[in-house]
């Protein structure tokens, strides 16, 4: 890419002092030449070679005063620039002079201990990930509140030149042994960065346990929110291992009673996507997020963690671990305990045994492990994930039989298959019941044990109350964390069913939400109860918003298409159903489009397939159609099928529009009682 001066003034020759210098290989002149533009651009004057050096000047002198009359390095970052003698000995000259560096990583080649030596300071941009073009603009606002820094140390400066905030910045002056990872202003104009000090891969244990930004004395709103740690191992196979790092503390945090975490469904909605800080709190509704990094090679650890008050980007605190892989239950304290220090609040235990987490009981890493890889396809969802679940937990109990939280997941996902059709209710009963029994008889206090079993209590047995005495065992337990709030959000919910108040319902599913505003299964579960109190319009506002979160949600549209045809939108109610991945659940719309629409035949032909294909698992869906149609008969019929295949399903009759015709005839309070759904 040739480079194209961005105004008239004509580029500073060597004497001068400039704003930034460049360094880089040959073989990424490109890449230089469009930082240099953009920067130029952006005000910044830039001495870049070969474009700088004077006509019969020393190429070497010239380089080495622009590097002396300069106010930073921008080194372009590659497989090449590592391995490039003359960009090392440009950072070598930089750092002899306390000149900052701000490192643009466009690859991800491994950095010679030379180069990394003189970069253990320095700030860093990965672009590595998004291709360097769209990381351009990040580039030149970080190089900008750089030089906007009086002296390039102390306090960072902002577009006026006055402190915009009290953050210690990097001061070559003061270089330590240490790593010091910096918490410029430069740091809140990068959305996503990593404090890439990585020293190789784990390098040299850091010679102290001192937080490398210190941790600042603030008055916070007392709200957080953790973004999933990214996987920055070799291989990038580590993610499963990330994630379940980013879950441990998500639970070690909610365990503060003063403070709002948002749960898991809502916080990893942003995973993989390089999206504003201000913007990600803005709609997890947080002043705080905890973001990071874990590289994993063998047995070896580095955690980085990171503090970030949204409001205007400052690091309150900042942290790297290296640690061996036996430490990781340590370092998730020591985090969680750290941050809550951060925030001016102290962690507390719950007096019955606190957290419900990953970690709990695990005497085996390898077992630990597996239990992660597990939870990462459990909440993951994609076709064939829970089997594989099932088969990582079987493994990891194999390992360690005395693992309660490895045997009570293991009921948890058995129950998840049960209500999606992949397991038999006789299949279900029998494997739950016999994880969850062997849960409890190693840990009488293990909360997810009794949240599984009220799930199976409810969906095999039909039993509500049964289930609401195991839910209310499990909150006791974990009152703050993930498992109790899920297990409260549920007692909530089958008193409400009991009572018939639907109009409750909706106000639980919007509490529901404020903790996680982004979970998409709580957002489909308000726009269900928002159509049985008969809110269409709320309904279909709702769903809209889950499908623009996730278009392929399962059932969604269907879901969408039923509050349609309620509204009488029989058009729109009909492109929606066709548009439902899950085929039981389209065909059961269509039955009752087509048939609003006058089309019979082939309001027939939908409900002919539903009740061959899916008769043996979906009952209740075939029982809505036919009591749309107004076939009462049939729908009693396939209703009494429906609550032999899944007892826990059958609880929603009692509020469901396609069933709103049934409601005068002597049989539907008959179900209902046999179903203890009347008080």
């Amino acid at each position: 890419m040739a480079y194209r001066p961005a105004s008239e003034t004509p580029p500073p020759n060597s004497e001068q002092a400039v704003g930034a210098f460049i360094s880089y290989a040959s073989q990424d002149k490109a890449v230089a030449d469009a930082v240099c533009q953009a920067l130029e651009r952006g005000g910044v004057p830039c001495w870049i070679a070969p474009r700088n050096v004077v006509p019969g000047e020393s190429y070497a002198g010239a380089i080495v005063h622009a590097i002396d009359n300069t106010k930073l390095i921008v080194l372009i970052l590659s497989q090449h620039g590592a391995s490039s003698q003359h960009v090392l000995r440009e950072v070598e000259r930089a750092s002899s002079k306390r000149h900052p560096v701000v490192a643009f990583r466009i690859d991800s080649a491994p950095m010679p201990a030379d180069l990394e030596y003189f970069l253990n300071t320095s700030q860093w941009l990965d672009a590595s990930g998004m291709g360097f073009e769209s990381a351009l603009p990040r580039l030149v606002d970080a190089v900008q509140r750089v030089i906007a820094s009086p002296g390039n140390a102390g306090v960072a400066q902002g577009p006026t030149g006055s402190p915009s905030q009290q953050t210690p910045v990097y001061n070559p002056a003061s270089r330590r042994p240490s790593f010091l990872v910096l918490a410029l202003g430069v740091l809140a104009a990068l959305g996503l960065i990593y404090f890439a000090v990585d020293k190789l891969w784990f390098g040299k244990r850091r010679a102290t346990e001192q937080p490398t930004t210190a941790i600042a004395s603030i008055s916070s709103d007392k709200s957080i929110a953790v973004l999933p740690f990214v996987d920055m191992s070799e291989k990038h196979d580590q993610e499963y291992f990330s994630d379940g790092l980013s879950e441990e503390l998500i639970d070690h945090l909610a365990h503060i009673p003063d403070l709002k975490v948002i749960a898991r469904t809502s916080s990893f909605a942003f995973k993989g996507k390089n999206e504003d800080m201000r913007s990600i709190a803005t709609k997890l509704g947080v002043a705080n997020l905890l973001e990071g990094s874990v590289r994993k090679a063998g047995g070896e650890l580095r955690i980085t963690a990171q503090l970030i008050r949204a409001s205007d980007g400052v690091h309150l605190w900042s942290e790297i671990y290296d640690r061996k892989l036996t430490d990781i239950f340590k370092v998730q304290d020591k985090i969680s305990t750290t941050v809550a220090k951060a925030l001016n609040i102290a962690l507390s235990s719950s007096p019955t045994g606190g957290g419900q987490t990953v970690s709990k009981g695990a005497t085996n890493l390898e077992a630990y492990n597996l239990v992660l890889q597990a939870n990462y396809f459990f909440f993951r969802g994609n076709k064939g994930d829970n089997v594989k679940a099932v088969e990582l937990l079987k493994q990891a109990i194999n390992l360690d039989s005395r693992y309660a939280l490895a045997w009570a997941r293991l009921a948890r996902v058995y129950s998840w298959q049960g209500l999606r059709g992949e397991l038999t209710p006789t299949e279900t009963e029998s494997q739950g019941r016999d994880a969850v029994q062997r849960a409890l008889a190693i840990d009488p206090n293990c909360a997810e044990a009794y949240y599984a079993r009220g799930n199976l209590v409810r969906q095999v047995a039909g039993d509500l109350r049964a289930a609401i005495a195991d839910y209310a065992r499990a909150v006791a337990l974990d009152p703050h964390g993930e498992i109790g709030e899920r297990a409260q959000g549920n007692i909530l919910i089958f008193k409400a069913f009991i009572s018939g108040d639907s109009a409750e319902l909706v106000d639980i599913r919007r509490r529901s939400l404020e903790r996680s505003p982004l979970d998409m299964s709580d957002m489909f579960g308000l726009a269900a109860v928002q159509q049985f109190d008969g809110r269409l319009a709320e309904s279909a506002a709702t769903t809209r918003k889950l499908l623009d979160l996730n278009p392929d949600y399962a059932t969604a549209q269907a879901q969408y298409g039923v509050t349609l045809l309620l509204m009488g939108k029989n058009a729109e109610a009909l492109e929606a159903a066709t548009k439902e991945p899950d085929e039981a659940s389209k065909l059961e719309v269509l039955a009752a489009v087509y048939w609003a629409l006058g089309r019979r035949a082939e309001s027939d032909s939908a409900l002919s397939a539903l009740e061959r294909e899916f008769g043996n698992r979906n009952a209740y869906e075939i029982a809505a159609a036919h009591a749309y149609r107004g076939e009462t008969d049939a729908a009693f019929a396939w209703l009494n099928h429906a609550y032999q295949q899944n007892k826990g399903i059958f609880a929603r009759v009692k509020f469901d529009q396609f069933f709103r015709k049934l409601r005068t005839d002597p049989r539907f309070d008959a179900l209902l009682r046999k179903a203890q759904l009347l008080e």
